[in-house]
C-alpha cells in the first residue's frame, strides 16, 4: 500500500502545479521584444532652403548727359541723400548766355507778332504775314525752352533717395557726356536672387514668406516676401529664378553679400513625426515597421522634410501609430513581437486611465 499512496501524492501534485504551468505561458512574451514609440503629431513649417546673392533695390551710376567743367561737389561721399537734392554742379556759363540769347529771340518775336496781328486786324496787313510772325514766335520760344533744359542739366541731382558712394571725379574736371561720376544705391530694401529646383514650381507664388541669413551676419535674420518669379525654367539646370525683397531700414545688409534662404512653401498644423532611425529606405523607396495587435506591419511612407533628428511622415502613418524605432534587421512582416516602449508614452497612457 505504501507505493500506491506515494504514487496517488505525485499525481495530485502534478495536477496542483498543471494551472500554474499555464499561468505562466499566458504572461510570457509572444515574440522577440522590439524598442517602439508613438507617431506624434507638431505645428510644422515646410520650407525649402537655397542660396542666393543681394542685390540694391535700386542702384545706378550718376553720368552728366552733357559736357563741361565740374565747378563744385556738394554732397558727401558715403552719406544719404534725399530725392531731388543737387550732387555736382557744372560749370553753366555757356548755358546761361545761351537762355539770355533764347529769352531775346523770344522777347523780339512777340514784338513783330503783336505787330503783324494789329495789321492783320486793321486789314493793312496779311494774314500769311501774321501767321508767319506767329510761327517764328513758336519756334523761339521752343529755343528757350531748349535752353533751359540745357542749363538745368548741368545740375546733378539725386533721382530716388539714397546712399552716395565713392566719387570718380573732383572740381575742375572737365568731364564728356556719359563720363561715370558717382554710384547712387537704394539700400533700404535689398533684393535678393535665387534659383529654386522646378519641382517646387508649382507651389511659389508672389508674396510667400522668406527668411534670410548671411555668414556676414552670424545670429541674424531677416525677413522678406517673393514678388516676381521668372515665367521660364532654365533647361539646363531645370531652376526657376525667383526674386524677393528684404527691409534693410539698419542698412546692415549689402549688395553683393551671399544669402541662405528658407522659402515657407506651407504650414502644417499637425504634422506626423517620427524618429529618423524608424525610417528603412528600400529600392528608392522608404518604409517603417508598424506594429498592429503586437505583430508587424511593414508600411511604406512618403517622408517630408527633416527637422533635426525627426522625421515628416507626409503619408503612410496617422497619429499615435506605434512604430519599430531599432533592431528592424531582425523583424520582418508578420512577426509577433512584444512592444517596448522607449518613448514613456504606453506608461503615461497606463496612469492617465
Amino acid at each position: 500500500m505504501k507505493p500506491m499512496k506515494q504514487y496517488l501524492l505525485a499525481c495530485a501534485t502534478s495536477l496542483i502545479l498543471i494551472p500554474s504551468i499555464s499561468q505562466a505561458a499566458d504572461e510570457a512574451p509572444q515574440g522577440l521584444p522590439a524598442e517602439v514609440v508613438h507617431a506624434t503629431t507638431t505645428q510644422l513649417d515646410d520650407t525649402i532652403e537655397v542660396v542666393g546673392n543681394l542685390t540694391a533695390n535700386e542702384a545706378v551710376i550718376l553720368r552728366p548727359e552733357q559736357s563741361g567743367i565740374i565747378r563744385e561737389v556738394l554732397f558727401e561721399e558715403g552719406s544719404i541723400v534725399e530725392q531731388g537734392q543737387q550732387l555736382i554742379q557744372l560749370d553753366t556759363a555757356i548755358y546761361a548766355a545761351e537762355l539770355q540769347q533764347a529769352k531775346a529771340r523770344v522777347a523780339l518775336s512777340q514784338i513783330a507778332f503783336k505787330r503783324a496781328d494789329s495789321l492783320s486786324k486793321k486789314r493793312v496787313g496779311s494774314q500769311q504775314d501774321r501767321d508767319s510772325a506767329l510761327a517764328q514766335l513758336r519756334v523761339d520760344q521752343a529755343q528757350q525752352v531748349l535752353a533751359e533744359t540745357r542749363l538745368a542739366k548741368m545740375t546733378i541731382t539725386a533721382p530716388y533717395p539714397g546712399s552716395i558712394g565713392l566719387r570718380k571725379v573732383s572740381p575742375g574736371d572737365y568731364v564728356n557726356a556719359g563720363e561715370d561720376l558717382v554710384e547712387l544705391v537704394d539700400n533700404h530694401t535689398m533684393k535678393v536672387e535665387f534659383r529654386v529646383p522646378e519641382k517646387f514650381f508649382a507651389r511659389l507664388k508672389p508674396g510667400q514668406t522668406i527668411k534670410l541669413n548671411s555668414d556676414a551676419l552670424r545670429g541674424e535674420s531677416f525677413s522678406g516676401e517673393i514678388y516676381a518669379i521668372s515665367p521660364t525654367i532654365n533647361d539646363r539646370s531645370h531652376n526657376v529664378l525667383v526674386r524677393a525683397r528684404v527691409p534693410n531700414p539698419e542698412l546692415k545688409l549689402r549688395p553683393g553679400l551671399f544669402a541662405k534662404v528658407q522659402i515657407l512653401l506651407d504650414s502644417l498644423d499637425a504634422a506626423v513625426m517620427v524618429p529618423e532611425e524608424a525610417i528603412i529606405p528600400k529600392n528608392n523607396k522608404f518604409f517603417v515597421y508598424k506594429v498592429v495587435d503586437n505583430s508587424i506591419e511593414m508600411v511604406n511612407v512618403e517622408i517630408g522634410q527633416r527637422r533635426g533628428a525627426e522625421v515628416h511622415i507626409a503619408s503612410g502613418l496617422a497619429a499615435d501609430d506605434v512604430i519599430v524605432t531599432a533592431g528592424q534587421l531582425k523583424l520582418f512582416p508578420g512577426m509577433p513581437v512584444t512592444p517596448i516602449f522607449v518613448d514613456g508614452s504606453q506608461s503615461a497612457k497606463g496612469e492617465s486611465e
